[in-house]
């Protein structure tokens, strides 16, 4: 994004400047300035929506893993249950009161187990979560620097304009105006 909210008055200035001057070169350059800008635009927007998108996906990771941390607590509550009534059933002599210290003890061992699988899910959901949030986050450093060489061109073309029609400025702008293009187009392969 730009460093100045009147940067665009700065190349349009230029660009207006080199209109009146009557070489068309000048007027292609300005042409090349606007579109560059536009592509700019566009890019640092997707870069700012990558940026929320990694957020969110790391947050909803953090949650996750909340919910899992929590499930894993009743998991080991459920196991300790189970332990005590199987202690309960070894030392108890009624054989009915140890049928059903057993029976609750199997209970609980069938209900963790549910437990332990809402758990691993919620951590596999977790890391599905870092793995997108990584890839927004990449994908924004990658627009990131794909603005940049935009900026940078932009700045640059603006110096054709100011050479009064000097060739090589443009052609730079150009080049790294094409890289920074390219380099948004590799941040979504």
């Amino acid at each position: 994004m730009s460093d100045s909210p009147t940067e665009h008055l700065e190349h349009a200035e230029h660009a207006e400047h080199a209109a009146h001057s009557g070489d068309p070169f000048l007027a292609v350059v300005s042409v090349t300035i606007a579109v560059l800008a536009v592509i700019a635009a566009t890019i640092g927007s997707f870069e700012t929506v990558e940026s929320g998108k990694a957020i969110t996906d790391k947050n909803e990771s953090v949650l996750l893993q909340n919910k899992a941390t929590d499930t894993w607590g009743f998991f080991q509550a459920q196991s300790i249950k189970k332990n005590m009534y199987d202690l309960a059933a070894a030392a108890q002599s009624d054989a009915g009161r140890q049928a059903d210290y057993v029976k609750k003890a199997r209970q609980y061992e069938s209900d963790s187990g549910e437990v332990k699988s809402k758990a691993e899910g919620l951590e596999k959901e977790r890391d599905a979560k870092l793995e997108e949030s990584n890839t927004h986050e990449h994908r924004h450093h990658t627009l990131t620097a794909a603005v940049t060489f935009l900026h940078v061109s932009i700045a640059i073309a603006t110096i054709a304009i100011i050479m009064r029609g000097k060739r090589w400025p443009w052609h730079g702008a150009m080049a790294l105006g094409a890289l920074g293009t390219i380099l948004a187009i590799y941040a979504y392969l």
